[in-house]
């Protein structure tokens, strides 16, 4: 069984890291990569149903919270690597900032998070642990749409408010999520399913980070191809600003690399943005599922 299970993942992680540079499925290495974890996790499946000493027992998966628990962190998973590939290349490929800087505006999500988790061991026993996760994905909602009106000359401000915001919603998740998760399962299974706990929010984060690459790959495309629509010489908009800057000429090869240069530079802008707004709708989706956990515990 975990011979199974570690096949199945590996193939799924190298599928997940090759598939943008192979074009995905267009490449025969992407579907054998996808047919083994397929077969693998079929015949795991079969293994934990059918064996008399299953390496992961499925009972555990009879339990209502720890199942909806391991939906709800594979989507936290999700948000919290997919936002850190994103926004190091957005700030310094697009905005600009140095490496440093960088760094040093994207740690305040650190300080949300630490803020967020003594706040929440203050009112996890005076308050259902439920609406502490609703506020999280939230808090991670408001995040992301806030950075979904960012622009190409955006301050230090607008990032660090997100950025916090953002670190404020994980740290209402983490602790309330993980409690209302085991809160229900019989105590023999507690070791298997912070296991599965983790390796969940893991998988989460890969398949997170690979969707928010192609998804940014392939909207800057179709964005650059709508931009190129708009440019044409008959446009009084663009033959005005062409000759407000007097440094392109469109009518040489230089001028119009130096104009492509910058519509892929904007298309990309607009990727990015739309990155935020599927991270945004990410962070709602779940919510109802919150109100499928019990508050109980048994001991």
């Amino acid at each position: 069984g975990f011979l199974l299970l570690a096949l199945s993942i590996g193939a799924l992680q190298m599928m997940l890291d090759r598939g943008e540079s192979l074009n995905w499925f267009a490449h025969p290495e992407i579907v054998l990569l996808a047919a083994l974890c397929a077969a693998s996790f079929y015949l795991f499946v079969s293994h934990i149903l059918t064996s008399e000493h299953p390496f992961i027992e499925p009972a555990l998966f009879a339990d209502r919270n720890f199942s909806v628990g391991m939906l709800l962190i594979f989507v936290v998973g999700i948000i919290l690597l997919a936002t850190l590939a994103l926004m190091p290349p957005f700030l310094q490929n697009l905005v600009g900032y140095p490496v440093i800087d960088v760094g040093l505006l994207l740690a305040v999500r650190g300080v949300g998070t630490l803020v967020a988790m003594l706040t929440v061991g203050r009112l996890a026993s005076r308050v259902d642990l439920r609406w502490l996760v609703v506020v999280g994905f939230l808090l991670s909602a408001v995040s992301m749409w806030d950075a979904a009106g960012f622009t190409d000359e955006v301050g230090a401000g607008p990032i660090l408010r997100s950025g916090f915001v953002q670190g404020m919603g994980l740290g209402f998740l983490f602790v309330p999520l993980a409690t209302i998760t085991f809160a229900t399962l019989t105590p023999r299974f507690r070791n298997d399913g912070t296991s599965l706990f983790s390796l969940v929010r893991s998988l989460g984060s890969s398949i997170g980070v690979s969707i928010v690459v192609t998804q940014l790959a392939r909207s800057t495309q179709a964005n650059h191809a709508v931009l190129v629509e708009s440019l044409t010489p008959y446009r009084a908009a663009l033959r005005g600003a062409v000759e407000g800057l007097g440094t392109v000429d469109v009518t040489s090869v230089a001028g119009l690399a130096m104009l492509n240069a910058e519509v892929t530079r904007q298309a990309r802008l607009m990727g990015y943005l739309q990155d935020f707004e599927w991270l945004m709708m990410a962070s709602l989706l779940p919510i109802p599922l919150v109100f499928l956990l019990r508050t109980g515990t048994r001991r």
